[in-house]
């Protein structure tokens, strides 16, 4: 099998936008994409960002033994659910992918897969403009709930603390401030271990 580089970060800090650049850029990487219980966003398509789908959908796949990872968020608006599922996608074939998610699905993804098999690639941005891209994020939808966006800002204060960070070995921390240089940057680093 190829590598899977694993893309992570706070909300708000890009990993969406480096995302999506990465797999213009570079066709040799393949999306990983996940499964949610959570509404789709304005703009977003099915199977693109991810497999808009349902709780017994996702039940299903558990009791076939399918689910990789899966976490679920007590947001204001109820639990949503995202979950990585070996649902055939990802082959163990010699093809290199593109994750997105979490420090703690990049855990269980290396599990899954072993240490050698998963690239880390952390996003960071200073908080004060994860917070201004977050807001005005937002304001765009059609239907904007500040609530969930301040919860998902606080939690990630906990989820990506400097000792979870260490915890998992996560050395290399790519700034996002400016986006070219960000990922000139990973490209430069990443691609010499694929």
């Amino acid at each position: 099998m190829g590598k899977i580089l694993y893309l992570m970060g706070k909300s708000a800090s890009g990993k969406d936008t480096i995302y999506k650049r990465l797999l213009e850029e570079c066709k040799e990487l393949f999306p990983v994409v996940l499964y949610t219980t959570r509404p789709m966003r304005d703009g977003e398509k099915q199977g693109v960002e991810y497999y808009f789908t349902t709780k017994e959908q996702l039940e299903d796949f558990g009791l076939s033994g399918k689910i990789i990872e899966q976490r679920i968020y007590q947001t204001v608006a109820g639990p949503w659910i995202y979950a990585t599922v070996d649902d055939g996608s990802m082959g163990r074939n010699e093809r290199d992918y593109l994750a997105i998610g979490t420090l703690e699905s990049y855990k269980r993804m290396k599990n899954y897969f072993g240490e050698s098999i998963v690239v880390p690639i952390y996003i960071s941005v200073d908080d004060g403009v994860r917070l201004e891209r977050a807001l005005t994020r937002e304001k765009l939808q059609k239907d904007p709930n500040y609530l969930e966006m301040c919860r998902r800002f606080l939690a990630d204060e906990e989820d990506f603390s400097e000792e979870k960070l260490r915890e998992c070995h996560i050395e290399r921390i790519y700034r996002n401030e400016d986006l070219n240089g960000c990922i000139e940057e990973i490209k430069k680093s990443c691609f010499s271990h694929i």
